[in-house]
């Protein structure tokens, strides 16, 4: 191509066409003009970025590996800039950049940038503008992304969470059903049989026994299988199905209770009552398990309302740090369990508010006990402790794992660094925890060693506004 129609073509250009000729005259003559067909990578995430590129033709996408496989990023088109751009500290891009329709575009490698920036000022200018708002896109894409990954591992542990206690209420109730039918049953047989009135009182004292009982189930002083055992040995002697033992067993009658009202029923008369009795004994236990299988259930959106705040704009408000750290933990409790790792809180009484974003507070909450679960060994700990600290409130999460290498430390805030496998991980949490923590005027502070980690963060209470008087 010749110079004065690449020079036509520069000054075509939506990004940098304003600029002056004589600037881009320079880049013509500097720069080169490369060809890259459909398919082709232009730059690799695992490559340093060579140079800048004008795109004079063609469209490009940019792939970036976040969490499970590739995501299409940003596109770049006729008229766009990409790659090195003046001042940018980038040397590894965060994706693969791959053709998508044929590509010509003038190349300015990265050793001549300073060259362009010294003889090319409104050029260099427009670039930086472009950084700025590609650094924009970028964030706000990493910020989603992340965001996403997060509520993943909200929704995966939450259907795990609700699950079990769903299950239980769903298997309760079919339970409960046969209950109610066999207590109707035997309330009729009962009902048909003229008992006297110290025979239905000695019955009722017994079926009361269940009332009030938190878990019936648990308050026997025997083990269950030798109950059962036991009450098998005493339906026999007086006569009565052995088919009751295994039922009876689970409630808190006592022997002498059963002594008792086999003393005025005998035969039929006392398996009857005993099935009436047991059948509501059983069908009360069965309510209470479904209320706590239920509370259990709303305990858990109470926790992803809280921590998603999703009925609240995402405006600066007293923020109480406690609520949020209990949220999460309620949260990640399962994935806790499931590695035997213990989490336990610990929040000083009566801790102030502070000012700030609740959805992206309790987002540094979550990613750095979700962080710490990990680290944590099987059967290991985890400590979150809130505690006032002069004009702030400081959060400290500690897990017991091997420690973050030194190698390692320097780099665990940068943009899609991670050590876990791939697809577990995006590399963002701890950014986004940093920027998050930077727009709150806050501070955090890391502590290492084997054995123990301390991710350690100060949140002023006034959300920053005192430093930002000074």
């Amino acid at each position: 191509m010749k110079t004065e129609e690449l020079l036509d073509l520069l000054a075509s250009h939506r990004t940098i066409g304003q600029a002056p000729r004589g600037e881009l005259a320079w880049i013509a003559a500097n720069g080169t003009l490369r060809h890259f067909e459909p398919g082709e990578i232009v730059s690799r995430h695992t490559d340093v970025v060579d140079g800048l590129y004008i795109i004079l033709r063609g469209r490009m996408t940019i792939y970036l590996n976040r969490g499970p496989g590739h995501r299409k990023g940003m596109e770049w088109r006729a008229g766009d800039v990409t790659g090195l751009l003046p001042y940018s500290r980038l040397r590894t891009p965060p994706g693969d950049s791959i053709v998508d329709e044929a590509i010509d575009a003038v190349y300015i490698s990265r050793e001549d940038l300073p060259a362009l920036v010294r003889s090319c000022y409104e050029v260099t200018a427009i670039l930086v503008h472009e950084m700025t708002d590609r650094a924009r896109q970028f964030t706000s894409s990493s910020l989603r992304d992340e965001k996403m990954v997060s509520l993943g591992k909200l929704a995966a542990g939450l259907a795990h969470e609700v699950n079990n206690p769903a299950s239980a209420a769903l298997r309760d109730a079919k339970s409960l059903a046969s209950a109610l039918v066999a207590a109707e049953e035997a309330g009729r047989k009962i009902f048909s049989s003229g008992l006297t009135v110290q025979q239905l009182a000695e019955m009722d004292a017994i079926r009361n026994i269940c009332q009030g009982s938190p878990d019936p189930r648990l308050t026997s002083g025997l083990s269950l299988a030798d109950r059962e055992d036991a009450l098998t040995e005493w339906l026999q002697a007086h006569g009565v199905d052995t088919d009751l033992a295994e039922d009876l067993a689970r409630t808190t009658a006592t022997f002498t209770e059963l002594d008792r009202l086999a003393r005025v029923l005998q035969g039929p008369a006392l398996g009857t009552a005993l099935r009436w009795i047991t059948a509501a004994c059983v069908a009360r236990s069965l309510v209470a398990d479904i209320g706590r299988a239920a509370s259990r259930i709303q305990h858990l959106v109470a926790a992803v309302k809280g921590y998603t705040h999703m009925d609240r704009a995402p405006d600066e408000e007293p923020v109480y740090i406690p609520a949020g750290l209990t949220d999460a933990v309620a949260l990640l409790e399962g994935k806790a369990k499931a590695k035997s790792v213990a989490i336990r809180l610990d929040i000083e009484p009566d801790l102030p508010s502070i000012v700030g974003r609740s959805v992206e507070i309790n987002q540094i909450w979550m990613n750095l006990i979700d962080n710490a679960v990990d680290a944590a060994p099987e059967g290991g700990h985890v400590t979150v402790n809130a505690s006032r600290n002069g004009s702030g409130v400081v959060v400290r999460v500690v897990d017991d794992g091997a420690g973050i290498p030194p190698e390692i430390k320097e780099h665990i805030y940068d943009p899609f660094f991670t050590t876990k496998d791939v697809g577990e991980g995006t590399g963002l949490g701890l950014d986004i925890v940093q920027r998050i923590i930077q727009w709150h005027h806050a501070e955090i502070e890391l502590d290492t060693r084997p054995g123990r980690t301390e991710f350690r963060v100060r949140l002023p209470l006034d959300g920053g506004r005192s430093t930002q008087r000074q």
